[in-house]
């Protein structure tokens, strides 16, 4: 296995965001890795609106930063950025930017029309990435165990 020296671990804040981390946070403190935190500020597509992007980008940051300081500090040498745009977009730049080693992130397990329409940053991310990327899949009930299951049997 390769050494990884630099990190991206984007964190969109939803409830998948610190399996991310974690998975991130235990690959840089066990190597000694540079683990860049970052959150993007989605700007919405269409016609231009007048939203707060300042004062919302001022929020994501001191949010990343006490989620950092809460869950990191110390374990592992990071860097928090923020940035605004289309996080599929972003994020890549990110990794290009810093010369990442690798990249490790949530889904959300989004399926069918839900995906179709909300789009997929991980998806993006796995196909366009410069280097590896981990996705850490948000946490379902376990399905029962085989013996648990009614087994059916095939006829020809």
């Amino acid at each position: 296995m390769s050494k990884f020296k630099k990190i991206i671990c984007p964190v969109d804040f939803d409830a998948n965001s610190p399996l991310a981390l974690r998975a991130a946070l235990d690959l840089a403190g066990d190597r000694g890795a540079l683990m860049v935190l970052m959150h993007v500020v989605p700007i919405p597509p269409g016609p231009e609106v007048a939203l707060p992007f300042g004062k919302m980008e001022e929020e994501a940051r001191t949010k990343l930063e006490k989620l950092a300081r809460e869950k990191i500090d110390g374990r592992a040498v990071y860097e928090v950025e923020v940035t605004m745009g289309d996080p599929g977009v972003e994020i890549l730049r990110a990794a290009k930017r810093h010369r990442a080693d690798l990249i490790v992130m949530a889904t959300h397990g989004r399926k069918g029309l839900r995906r179709l329409v909300l789009g997929s940053v991980a998806e993006k991310v796995v196909r366009e990435a410069p280097c590896p990327v981990l996705t850490v899949k948000p946490v379902s009930p376990a399905a029962p165990p085989l013996a648990g299951r009614q087994r059916v049997k095939a006829t020809a």
